[in-house]
């Protein structure tokens, strides 16, 4: 049986773009997305972590999806929390921050309302019928949505780039869509000319008078398909708001904490950090792209953060772990380090997370 055939087949290939496996040539290529100066994270043709690990080919992939392991998970995992009625702006210092589900948060302050890689999609695939599906319904009603000012898009995988969702947010608000290098071709035709800004690592982009947003690295790749493989660049992003610092990953892998070093050298005290902490087992096949969850609380203490508010979780399923494994195992890494549960909230769909004014 062919690749391709093996995918559609097996279900996973939907699951293996974001979550890490399906493999193409890495050979050189023409590259679909992006065409720019070589650097040092950008070869000519596809990007690439710099003293990093390559993603796992194709016979990695069988190895994971034909180990046994996995522990299977409910069709439904409802939030104890109501879908979520957010304000309309959260003005000054004030810093709120709402779950919608997996990536998908609402951050609300200064006067502005940010969406991070949003999915409403039913399935996080590029076929409706396959691939992971939604064990919950996003904790906000897209109706009950405030106008979104700024939509950051970390990376093209479809667990957080869904062309749906993009499409009904730029026609309803005419947002701003933030993402690195190369995704504004697959962005664009959804959201319309001029209302995607691309950034590489280092740029920096004024949002308001007093809000800037920086691009920054982590430690992930890209694909949507079996032939675009790190065509397109992944990031981090950190928000400079008057009421102090955000940083918001959508995937990484930890990196000897490399990249929360540096982001701590670089930017100082961070009030708020969005950190993925799910779809992390068996960690042969995925501590290069997804932190476990000790590991994010490792990139807690490594960048300063004062408080987190976990993501990547309990909603879709990608990976070998139990749906409620990573909290389990997110309360004893924080118990161990000696760090308040408080400080990390494990957020679920439909939770609204009010960050306390004061550092740690």
């Amino acid at each position: 049986m062919n690749r391709r055939k093996f995918l559609k087949w097996s279900g996973i290939g939907a699951l293996a773009m974001p979550a890490g496996g399906a493999a193409a040539s890495t050979g050189r290529a023409a590259n679909r997305y992006y065409d720019g100066p070589v650097s040092d994270h950008f070869d000519g043709t596809r990007f690439f972590n710099p003293d990093g690990e390559e993603p796992n080919n194709f016979v990695e992939l069988l190895r994971w999806q034909f180990g046994g392991g996995r522990v299977a998970w409910p069709a439904d995992w409802p939030s104890p929390f109501p879908p979520a009625m957010p304000e309309a702006r959260v003005e000054g210092d004030r810093l709120v921050v709402t779950m919608v589900g997996h990536a998908t948060l609402l951050i609300q302050t200064a006067g502005l309302n940010i969406l991070t890689d949003p999915v409403w999609s039913d399935r996080a695939s590029p076929l409706p019928f396959a691939g992971p599906k939604r064990v919950n319904p996003p904790g906000v009603r897209l109706a009950d949505l405030p106008k979104i000012d700024v939509v950051l898009v970390t990376h093209n995988h479809y667990d957080h780039l869904d062309l749906a969702t993009l499409k009904a947010l730029a026609k309803r608000d005419d947002c701003l869509i933030f993402t690195p290098l190369g995704n504004d071709r697959i962005i664009g035709p959804a959201a319309g000319k001029g209302r995607v800004a691309t950034m590489d690592w280092g740029d920096s982009a004024p949002l308001t008078a007093d809000v800037t947003l920086h691009c920054e690295p982590c430690h992930h790749w890209s694909a949507r398909g079996l032939a675009d493989r790190r065509m397109a660049l992944w990031s981090a992003f950190l928000i400079e708001t008057p009421g102090g610092k955000i940083y918001h990953i959508g995937d990484t892998g930890f990196h000897r904490g490399i990249n929360y070093r540096a982001i701590r050298e670089k930017h100082g005290p961070i009030r708020l950090a969005n950190l993925p902490f799910g779809a992390y087992e068996p960690r042969w096949f995925m501590r290069p792209q997804h932190q476990n969850p000790d590991e994010a609380v490792q990139g807690m203490v490594a960048s300063g953060a004062a408080f987190v508010a976990g993501h990547h979780w309990g909603t879709f399923r990608l990976t070998n772990e139990g749906v409620d494994e990573p909290l389990a195992a997110l309360e004893s890494a924080l118990d161990a380090a000696g760090i308040g549960r408080e400080r990390f909230r494990a957020l679920r769909p439909g939770e609204m997370f009010e960050v306390p004014r004061s550092t740690v």
